[in-house]
């Protein structure tokens, strides 16, 4: 049965403006792939509201990108930015990610929510890095609710997910596994940092061999799930970490991807699997990388 890729049409109108990295191409060209491809089923799903983001939000930051979307658009900071159609962008996400998880956790399959703006660096109060609100934490929380009360989330974007470790390091129903570049964008990421012993990050220079770069990850994952077994795995799926993206100094291939995801599978058979886009800057790239993580969760 093909896998399916969750999407929402406002994905697309969100625009950083001329020259920025995440382009809406960034989407346009996954989508095209995508639909094009026998082993996997482009789904778009109805959009989500704000109460889907108010327990990881306060509800005063969402009402001021809403607000600022409203008025046309503009800057938290300068790489993270704004348009007339960012709110609508944000929900459309928001509802891509619950039609994923609730496809995962009523048993159909793994799935897939290609969505953005990305996520893993937004903050409860602030966005920065591109990303305006936690899809990860939005997949989490209503995976809880439903009744899956262990969530492991894979984040393998050559970036560590700050936002993401800061929303769920004091929570121990969630485990965060983190591999990413360091020193590299946004300086946090140090192995040290436990949070409640259930944050695991594997910060590692650019240029080495792919297969580091997977063994070391796997390790974490391995960690990670010794004596604890989640109920839904979340991956962080930026593809930023493979070789020559413009935002990462990585060398992983879709191949890599590919097999840590029959990998995750082997390991922990009973626990669903959604991907969540989050970097990746060269458009068929991206495309490559996500078609080579979707149809190994076939």
């Amino acid at each position: 049965m093909p896998v399916p890729i969750f999407t929402h049409p406002d994905c697309l109108r969100h625009d950083p403006g001329p020259g920025h990295p995440e382009t809406p191409a960034r989407l346009g060209v996954l989508l095209e792939q995508a639909r094009a491809h026998l082993g996997v089923e482009v789904r778009e799903a109805g959009a989500g509201s704000i109460d889907d983001l108010v327990d990881i939000h306060p509800r005063p930051y969402l009402d001021s990108l809403r607000a600022m979307s409203a008025r046309g658009g503009g800057a938290l900071f300068l790489d993270t930015v704004l348009n007339d159609a960012s709110w609508a962008a944000v929900l459309g996400a928001t509802g891509a990610v619950r039609a994923a998880v609730d496809y995962a956790h009523e048993g159909l399959g793994h799935a897939f929510a290609a969505v953005r703006p990305p996520g893993h660096h937004a903050l409860a109060s602030r966005g920065m890095g591109f990303c305006l609100v936690s899809n990860a934490l939005i997949a989490a929380r209503r995976a809880q609710r439903a009744g899956r009360d262990r969530v492991l989330i894979i984040d393998w974007d050559v970036h560590h997910g700050n936002g993401t470790q800061a929303l769920m390091e004091q929570d121990p129903t969630i485990r965060y596994v983190s591999l990413h570049q360091h020193p590299w964008y946004p300086g946090t990421g140090m192995a040290e940092e436990r949070g409640a012993g259930n944050v695991f990050n594997v910060p590692r220079g650019p240029g080495a061999p792919p297969e580091r770069y997977v063994t070391d990850l796997w390790a974490a994952v391995a960690a990670s799930t010794t004596g604890w077994r989640p109920d839904l795995v979340l991956v962080s799926a930026g593809f930023d970490a493979m070789l020559g993206d413009p935002l990462g100094g990585f060398t992983l291939e879709p191949a890599h991807y590919a097999d840590l995801t029959r990998r995750l599978r082997e390991r922990l058979p009973h626990a669903p699997i959604v991907g969540l886009l989050e970097g990746g800057y060269i458009p068929a790239r991206l495309a490559d990388g996500v078609l080579a993580h979707v149809l190994a969760l076939a």
